[in-house]
């Protein structure tokens, strides 16, 4: 478990403390009523006293599509740092998808909920618009992009409205086998969907997802891992979001051995706004990581970030790292992360680093926060006062806690499904 969080400006934050330009060294704010967090800088504010993360600005981040620019990580990286990356060795292989083009693939795509003005096709390397959106920021992400012929394309066309979520089931047929898969969802101006992708089954996998939503389009991805506990998972999803555009990205993981998943979104144009959510649980010897970059690259637009996770059993292990980049250029931006952990047993730990540069004072606003504990005892005894056995007073205060980011999720039959497996990982333990 990490430490106590320190807390500067009244919120409590994780890893290291940072003097910033404006605050005391009691955080007492002199400019404005601003949530900082630790490791971050914050550019376009002044020169900082003290800087103690050694990330760099996530603007200098490299991206691209070759390989070679991407050497195997060892662990000293800081995109690597937190990753087991022995158990990732063979999604991080430049080798071909295991039986790629015959009737042994090792992951099964099946696409329902498409209705009229809804488009399902595949695109070759070089057709647009695979590529025009993904930005590989790692080693993960350009195996997987080389090593799809044929990416899933589903459109939706202008002004068509889609009732229904369209669903794609990814499922792995054996553990250990190797499995790339690249997804483009795009989401033409005016139409308006939902989009689930739901993994399940055994495999290792290494999974792109890239969403162009247009000007006035409103899309959600709902990223389920509902893995088999021997499942391998990397991933990187990445949104373009157009003028006037709303776009909403939601990720479950509970299941899976390990799961890593980078889920990053920009703006085409002002007047949009983007949203990320999260929900994990992590049980003994599993390690869940999510890291999210929301680049503010254009003026007016909107984010929110929100994850929230529970731990419990020897091992468990979560990692959230967040970034936010606000742009010289992005002038009225108004943005804020934040990240919650609720450890359960003793032996599990959750790291949690929310990083905000922010390259102009010309905002509406910029925060974070960042958050790991235990139970809050106050609700315990306020549950038991009234007859409420322990056990059940626990489980009572984590489906409250997790609540939250449940009710994120459009899909009602989502939602109760997700009910009933956070009751069986409560279970677990005793909880």
């Amino acid at each position: 478990m990490t430490e106590t969080p320190e807390k500067i400006a009244g919120v409590e934050v994780g890893e290291r403390r940072i003097t910033i330009p404006g605050f005391t060294e009691e955080g007492e704010n002199l400019a404005a009523e601003t949530n900082i967090a630790a490791d971050h800088t914050h550019g376009g504010l002044g020169e900082s006293k003290e800087i103690t993360s050694g990330a760099g600005s996530r603007a200098n981040r490299h991206t691209g599509f070759n390989l070679a620019e991407f050497p195997d990580p060892t662990g000293r990286e800081e995109e690597w740092r937190f990753t087991p990356l022995k158990k990732l060795a063979g999604v991080l292989s430049d080798t071909p998808t295991e039986g790629a083009g015959t009737d042994r693939e090792p992951v099964d795509y099946q696409v329902s909920g498409t209705v009229e003005g809804v488009v399902v096709s595949t695109l070759r390397h070089g057709e647009s618009p695979r590529g025009d959106v993904l930005q590989p920021a790692d080693r993960a992400a350009v195996v997987g992009y080389k090593n799809v012929d044929e990416a899933l394309h589903i459109k939706v066309t202008q002004n068509t409205e889609v009732a229904e979520p369209i669903r794609v089931d990814i499922t792995g047929k054996a553990a250990g086998a190797r499995a790339n898969g690249h997804i483009v969802i795009e989401s033409e101006p005016n139409s308006k969907a939902v989009v689930v992708l739901e993994h399940r089954g055994s495999a290792d996998f290494n999974g792109n997802v890239e969403v162009k939503a247009a000007d006035g389009a409103s899309v959600s991805v709902i990223s389920l891992q509902r893995w088999e506990n021997d499942a391998v998972h990397v991933g990187q999803h990445d949104a373009e979001v157009g003028r006037d555009a709303t776009y909403k990205h939601v990720a479950v993981t509970l299941g899976g051995h390990t799961v890593r998943l980078n889920t990053n979104f920009r703006y085409a144009a002002e007047g949009a706004r983007a949203e990320m959510y999260g929900l994990y649980f992590a049980d003994a010897g599993q390690h869940i990581e999510h890291r999210t970059f929301v680049d503010h690259n254009t003026p007016r637009n909107s984010s929110d970030v929100l994850y929230k996770g529970a731990l419990q059993g020897e091992t468990a292990r979560s990692v959230w790292v967040g970034d936010v980049l606000i742009r010289k250029e992005a002038e009225g931006t108004d943005s804020y992360e934040k990240n919650q952990n609720l450890v359960l047993t003793d032996g599990a730990r959750a790291d949690s680093v929310p990083n905000l540069e922010i390259e102009t004072g010309l905002i509406e606003g910029a925060g974070h926060a960042s958050s790991t504990g235990r139970f809050d005892d106050n609700h315990l005894f306020y549950l038991m006062s009234r007859g409420i056995p322990e056990d059940i007073a626990r489980q009572l205060v984590v489906r409250g806690f997790m609540n939250e980011i449940v009710q994120k999720i459009e899909v009602p039959s989502i939602r109760e499904s997700l009910a009933d497996d956070l009751e069986r990982e409560l279970r677990i333990s005793g909880h």
